[in-house]
């Protein structure tokens, strides 16, 4: 699988200690909270983030979430460096050590190399991820959710996305040429695939929330 950027387009600001800063996240993290929130609604579990980029939003989710133990992952190790130091300067006790994890293997699995790693999952959150991989990422993303989510669990997607194989804004249509131009496995991807996608795994799409931006969150059950 190739590496992936952290927001297509444009380079993240890198702090001397390892941190990269996407202006991505100062745009959107309050909004992603505020949908996310609802859908983790437990007294305890355990969350994954597939594909944590810089590692911002995991660590300002946990954050506002001390019940929840929260997993970040990513498979480009620049990424799970900057994760790692932004972990070491919030120094939050529900925030694990960042997992390599290659969304492209079906078999996927979230262990550490000591082979520690999460319980059955209260669910997994993957943010603007499958647009900017090869539809096999996508493939191995439901499969591995099915897996590793307990009976309650849920699958949660943020990003943009197409429906009735049409971009939601001409920003959007826009955006889709420009991944495709850059890459032709890349491109937004539509809830019809998505919905038909999950359903061969057991997961039903139960909630769609309009984002800012002409983003969508998405998140599935099991059926």
């Amino acid at each position: 699988m190739p590496q992936i950027p952290v927001e297509f387009g444009q380079q993240p600001r890198r702090d001397s200690d390892g941190r990269l800063d996407a202006a991505a996240f100062h745009r959107n993290h309050a909004a992603i909270w505020a949908a996310l929130a609802p859908l983790l609604d437990a007294p305890s579990g355990e969350v994954l983030e597939a594909g944590s980029g810089t590692g911002q939003h995991v660590v300002a989710f946990a954050r506002q979430s001390p019940n929840l133990i929260w997993w970040p992952s990513d498979f480009n190790p620049a990424h799970r460096a900057s994760i790692a130091a932004w972990r070491a300067e919030a120094r939050l006790a529900n925030v694990r050590p960042p997992l390599f994890i290659d969304l492209s293997d079906p078999a996927w699995c979230p262990r550490m190399q000591d082979g520690s790693g999460p319980g059955p999952l209260l669910a997994v959150f993957c943010a603007n991820v499958v647009h900017i991989a090869p539809w096999c990422v996508a493939e191995g993303l439901f499969a591995g959710a099915a897996r590793i989510l307990r009976d309650d669990g849920r699958l949660i997607l943020y990003g943009p996305f197409k429906r009735d194989g049409v971009a939601t804004a001409p920003s959007n249509a826009a955006f889709d040429q420009s991944l495709r131009a850059s890459n032709p496995d890349w491109g937004l991807r539509d809830l019809d695939e998505l919905e038909t996608l999950g359903r061969g795994h057991g997961l039903i799409l139960s909630n769609i929330t309009e984002m800012p931006a002409n983003n969508l969150l998405l998140a599935w059950s099991r059926g």
